[in-house]
């Protein structure tokens, strides 16, 4: 889904792009949704699990950086000697779980770009039910969960909660589903948080500092300088404009890019398409390690990805929000 333009902040109100008749007629569903997501909240039952979940949340659609933050935490868990592993509900795959995740064997299409790229890592596990999904990987030894999503879903206590947010783009317009980008109000997302961790450059948002959560700020990086000469950059993600300025700010020399809804499953046409444009530029084609997950084997033999991961400014304050995680197990 591509995020329509009224969600943005900072739009003048009166503006097309800011839709304000769109605006004002989504206002009654997104109170109907408010009191969805409350409701379903407020009457959940959650499950205790028997080990302890780490859950990386957002409060908005589209992607913040989750996915590189999972990994960032899983090793510094396995650093600690600990078998730690991600959950994923399994977005765009056909199997429901509990299942762990073989990067030689399974796809994106069985079980989602996300934890495929996640198993190339480390371990990954999808799974539907999460209770049923946790309940299988403690069975299977597994000493931590790292929940890849999930802070809107009630069905398992968590032991730690962090919501990640972009400091670039917090919350868009502020307003709920299908009025704004928000999966619920901001206040309600932030008390049921343990900290924020802020991904990016980006004043800390009036909303976050108020609620006087521990915040730890962190950012993406390169895990290797980007490949010489000309390249035409293609991603599917949540905002494919930050992939392809941090593809130049770190040095690669960006002829063109194509920007492709999150989560697209890339056609044959599309394919042959980024290929012309590559080949009109002399420049090899390269993409995200998501989105690099979702095509075949066949299909990424002459498509580079571009893998980046999650550096905190200050890991000794990750450490110590992660105590008390190490301490009960």
């Amino acid at each position: 889904m591509k995020a329509p333009h009224f969600w943005s902040a900072g739009l003048d109100p009166r503006s097309r792009e800011s839709a304000p008749l769109t605006r004002a007629l989504l206002t009654p569903l997104a109170a109907l949704y408010t009191w969805g997501i409350r409701r379903k909240l407020a009457r959940a039952t959650p499950e205790t699990p028997a080990i302890p979940i780490i859950c990386i949340g957002n409060l908005t659609t589209g992607g913040v950086g989750k996915t590189p933050i999972v990994e960032a935490i899983r090793q510094r868990l396995e650093q600690r000697g600990l078998r730690a592993a991600s959950l994923s509900r399994g977005y765009g795959g056909s199997e429901r779980g509990p299942l762990k995740v073989d990067p030689g064997r399974h796809t994106a299409a069985m079980c989602g770009d996300e934890p495929l790229q996640l198993s190339q890592s480390g371990e990954s596990w999808i799974g539907a039910d999460r209770p049923a999904a946790i309940r299988a990987m403690a069975a299977n030894d597994v000493a931590v969960v790292i929940m890849d999503d999930g802070h809107q879903n009630p069905s398992v206590n968590k032991t730690l909660s962090f919501v990640v947010i972009d400091a670039a783009a917090p919350f868009g317009n502020g307003h709920v589903l299908p009025k704004g980008p928000l999966r619920e109000p901001i206040t309600d997302g932030l008390a049921r948080a343990d900290a924020v961790i802020l991904m990016g450059e980006g004043d800390l948002p009036a909303q976050v500092a108020a609620s006087g959560l521990p915040v730890l700020r962190a950012k993406l990086v390169p895990s290797a300088p980007p490949p010489s000469g000309p390249l035409v950059a293609f991603a599917g993600i949540g905002r494919p404009t930050k992939f392809f300025d941090s593809l130049k700010e770190w040095g690669g020399d960006v002829r063109d890019a194509v920007g492709y809804p999150d989560h697209h499953t890339y056609s044959a046409s599309d394919l042959t398409y980024l290929r012309r444009l590559a080949a009109d530029h002399q420049a090899q084609l390269i993409t995200t390690t998501k989105d690099h997950a979702r095509l075949s084997a066949t299909e990424r033999q002459d498509i580079l990805d571009f893998p980046v991961k999650a550096q905190f400014d200050q890991p000794e304050r990750l450490d110590e929000l992660l105590s008390p995680v190490l301490n009960s197990l």
